[in-house]
């Protein structure tokens, strides 16, 4: 089970929000629970990151039909890797056989600092401008990825 939690002034955790609170009421009173603490990225602004890629890939369409008697089918983890590969944010390496591998670098709180990812998450939206948006001007699409922030949280009817 995960909880998350905020540390407050006293040095206690309490649960982060009504959901949380009803996770962290299943675990038994007065029992001892072990945990991994891990800091996690601002929830607002992944969800606006993902919900960027969300928009771009909901116009995009892949290049290919078929290959190979094969439908060629579009994939939202793929889509996204290509996009912060494009974005700049990759890691290079090789195979036993030789050949380059360049992988989209981790986006975990603990493998990119903030400040890395709001970098990241520019250069994704200057990607997807130039690539699958053309229609787009940068404000256009900060505000559509504003608005399906605030549906997915709640903020909007």
């Amino acid at each position: 089970m995960e909880v998350l939690l905020i540390k407050r002034p006293d040095g206690s955790f309490v649960p982060a929000d009504e959901e949380q609170a009803e996770l962290a009421a299943k675990l038994p009173v007065g029992k001892l629970i072990r945990s991994e603490l891990k800091r996690v990225r601002n929830p607002r602004f992944l969800r606006k990151f993902f919900a960027l890629l969300q928009v771009g890939f909901e116009s995009w369409e892949p290049p290919l039909k078929e290959y190979r008697g094969y439908e060629v089918q579009a994939n939202f983890k793929q889509f996204r890797e290509n996009v912060t590969i494009a974005a700049g944010h990759f890691d290079v390496s090789t195979s036993l056989a030789g050949r380059v591998r360049v992988t989209p670098k981790s986006i975990s709180f603990g493998s990119m600092p903030e400040e890395e990812f709001e970098q990241l998450y520019d250069a994704a939206a200057n990607v997807l401008l130039q690539n699958v948006l053309a229609r787009y001007t940068r404000a256009q699409l900060d505000a559509t990825v504003n608005e399906k922030v605030d549906r997915l949280l709640g903020f909007v009817g």
